[in-house]
């Protein structure tokens, strides 16, 4: 084999093991697994599993708030993981509640427990929006922005989706 070709397989070897690393690092990350939970619930509420979309934002909810804790030094990037927290925890009980109705046989009105996550559920994502929405507004960096943006249009969405099943299920 001649130097040249040892020199290229070299060379390709140290870009394959870099791209790997950085691959390998990217889905271990806390951030990835975050994002990791938050697709499987919505994966589950997809296959109407409420219990497993639940129990897996909790688990985002969890992995959010150790985020917030992981970047103390850097206040926007710690705001966005408080204000991601309660939206997620806020999810976990509309599908708790949703798990609970239907365990209930689905009978209206909904029991006190079925409306008691709903109302967990509103508190939670009004917590939400309160955190989330001086950062949409501030000078932050731009991937900082999207993503807040993103959290932001979400918890508009939920507060929909959270009215919208209190009326459904009776609740007062």
């Amino acid at each position: 084999m001649d130097l040249a070709r040892l020199g290229r397989y070299a060379l390709s070897l140290i870009a394959w093991t870099l791209l790997a690393v950085t691959v390998f690092a990217q889905v271990l990350g806390p951030e990835a697994e975050m994002e990791r939970l938050r697709a499987k619930a919505e994966e589950a509420i997809g296959n109407d599993d409420p219990d497993g979309a639940a129990l897996s934002m909790g688990r985002a909810a969890l992995m959010a708030k150790q985020l917030g804790k992981m970047h103390k030094d850097d206040p926007s990037a710690e705001r966005l993981y408080q204000g991601a927290e309660p939206l997620f925890r806020s999810q976990e009980h509309g599908y708790r509640a949703m798990a609970l109705f239907r365990r209930a046989g689905g009978q209206l009105p909904a029991s006190s427990g079925v409306c008691g996550s709903l109302a967990l559920a509103q508190g939670s994502v009004q917590q939400s929006l309160t955190i989330l929405g001086p950062l949409t507004e501030a000078q932050s960096p731009p991937t900082l922005m999207d993503k807040a943006k993103r959290l932001r249009s979400a918890a508009d969405d939920w507060v929909i989706v959270v009215a919208s099943m209190i009326t459904d299920y009776q609740c007062p």
